[in-house]
């Protein structure tokens, strides 16, 4: 499993780096998806830490392309 990044860390990052790690953990919610719906599920907290760094990634690259405008 990948680790959370801070906000601070995903601001330093480019934003094709972002829109990857986005995808990344797009993937990893519909695995984890998956486990909770087979109740394979192990660790309950990280579908929530995974919605929250997407929420971030889009927060940065929302204020990175009203800069841009």
């Amino acid at each position: 499993m990948s680790d959370i990044k801070k906000a601070k860390e995903l601001r330093e990052m480019k934003d094709a780096e972002l829109n990857e790690r986005m995808d990344e953990l797009a993937a990893e919610g519909m695995k984890l998806r998956f486990q909770q719906a087979t109740m394979q599920l192990t660790t309950t907290a990280r579908p929530a830490q995974v919605r929250r760094e997407i929420a971030r990634i889009k927060t940065i690259l929302a204020e990175r392309a009203g800069e841009g405008a």
